[in-house]
């Protein structure tokens, strides 16, 4: 049986427009994510630090495994990727994070 995957996306907004990110976040980018039925469950979380431009935000994704993932890769990805970087272009950086998950609690 193979591992699940975690796909990890880290977000630092300008702080002038986390608040309308975080609400188009919730409402329309992760609902179309999860749409996919390639991930089983997402946590958004904000990264606690001090910082006087912007916010930082990690969304995780669990996915039941690899070919799952890539299928999402294949299919989803680029489009949803697409529709943020347009609608946050130059106002955000971004990096994502694969790991297999090799025990839970």
């Amino acid at each position: 049986m193979s591992n699940k995957i975690l796909y990890n996306v880290t977000i630092k907004i300008l702080k002038p427009l986390a608040e309308e990110w975080l609400h188009w976040m919730k409402e329309v980018h992760i609902p179309d994510v999860m749409a996919s039925t390639k991930f089983e469950s997402f946590k958004l979380s904000e990264i606690i630090e001090e910082d006087e431009q912007g916010r930082t935000f990690a969304i995780q994704y669990m996915c039941r495994n690899m070919d799952e993932f890539m299928e999402y890769q294949s299919e989803f990805a680029k489009k949803l990727q697409k529709e943020h970087a347009e609608r946050y272009k130059d106002k955000y950086v971004a990096f994502r994070t694969l790991m297999n998950i090799l025990s839970e609690g």
